[in-house]
């Protein structure tokens, strides 16, 4: 049977799309060329899937941690500057290198940045020192999570990778038809076990902005009424990866692990909230409206709660480490992405999974 025309107009499209592929690929190919961290770019394994992640013990470093912590907050070092950011969130770090960090400083770093939340260094070597080393530095930490749909650094697909500029407009994209580009999440927080500790490197910055912010969601907490506090500490909410999913495949992006749905407690034994507008759905027992109507009043809190937040500017030697069992955290992008002149925004991310997050009185999580 002869072709139809329809047949005929498809088969030239799909030639075509292929064809622009190719192009934009050998465009790419050539303005990255001359590019330092070229090694670093963005590519997506379309081959390895994974299970879900099974149930492992999780080794918190920061319990091993003398609480005064003396190796890394009492050196007798002038170059070295510790400056808190904000009073409930956030502390600075000058003159100390991740890279050369012993055992005993990484346990009480794992200590400090449970105890404010996000901790930045700056002046940092830490994106020269190889994928090898880097690897190691942050599995001290706990098991590194793959990224279920993201693009990965080439040989590392624990690296989660950042990257926002003139020739990928995804996330300028996504976000075209919103207000905002800013959306307060913790990564991954459906795990059954969801990250502890995680940590980015950016290894090259716009001219200006592209910050990062992130909320105490343990003060954010705190500055709730007794009867709502009282209400939140029974439930679990549905954090779910279903949608990231979803949203993958509709812009023809590889998913390597089947996405799942965990019930969190709403608050943590820490006394912490545990939900963010990125991944958390319902609040599970509750009808629509009451969930609603509770988890959009806590969203609106964690957004607009600038006095439990920390905003951070970024430079190619700073690299962020942050708690995502104790703070939510957004990008802000706030800079022409479609001028080459702004720069490129672009790094990785290498996340560590932490325990099951267990609520007030023993609530446990549930899938």
């Amino acid at each position: 049977m002869a072709p139809s025309v329809v047949d005929v107009i498809s088969s030239t499209s799909e030639l075509n799309t292929v064809a622009e592929k190719k192009l934009n690929r050998a465009h790419e190919a050539a303005q990255h060329s001359s590019y330092t961290y070229s090694s670093y770019l963005p590519v997506y394994d379309e081959e390895t899937k994974f299970p879900a992640t099974e149930p492992f013990e999780f080794v918190d470093r920061g319990l091993q941690a003398n609480k005064a912590k003396p190796h890394l907050l009492q050196l007798d070092d002038p170059n070295v500057k510790i400056t808190r950011l904000t009073p409930r969130v956030g502390t600075d770090i000058v003159g100390l290198q991740l890279s050369e960090l012993t055992d005993v400083q990484k346990n009480e770093l794992a200590l400090l940045i449970a105890e404010r939340g996000v901790v930045v260094f700056r002046g940092q070597d830490f994106k020269d020192i190889g994928v090898e080393k880097q690897k190691a530095f942050g599995s001290y930490f706990g098991r590194l999570h793959v990224h279920p749909v993201g693009a990965h650094v080439e040989g590392a697909l624990e690296f989660h990778n950042i990257y926002l500029g003139p020739d990928n407009l995804y996330r300028a994209q996504l976000s075209s038809d919103r207000l905002s580009t800013t959306g307060y999440h913790s990564d991954v927080s459906y795990e059954h076990q969801p990250p502890g500790i995680t940590m980015l490197t950016l290894l090259s910055v716009p001219a200006t902005g592209g910050d990062t912010a992130w909320v105490s969601q343990v003060a954010a907490y705190e500055r709730l009424s007794d009867p709502i506090k009282n209400l939140l500490e029974g439930l679990r909410a549905e954090h779910s990866g279903y949608p990231q999913a979803e949203h993958a495949r509709r812009d023809g992006r590889f998913v390597r692990r089947e996405p799942v749905k965990s019930h969190h407690p709403v608050v943590t034994g820490e006394k912490a909230l545990f939900v963010n507008p990125g991944f958390t759905k319902r609040i599970v027992g509750l009808k629509v409206e009451e969930s609603d109507a509770i988890l959009q009043l806590l969203f609106k809190h964690i957004a607009q709660s600038q006095d439990v937040q920390v905003r951070v500017k970024w430079d190619d030697q700073t690299v962020s480490l942050w708690d995502n069992r104790v703070t939510s955290h957004t990008a802000i992008s706030d800079y022409d992405v479609h001028s080459a002149a702004e720069g490129l925004r672009h790094g990785f991310r290498i996340t560590t999974l932490g325990e099951q997050p267990v609520g007030v009185d023993g609530l446990e999580t549930v899938w």
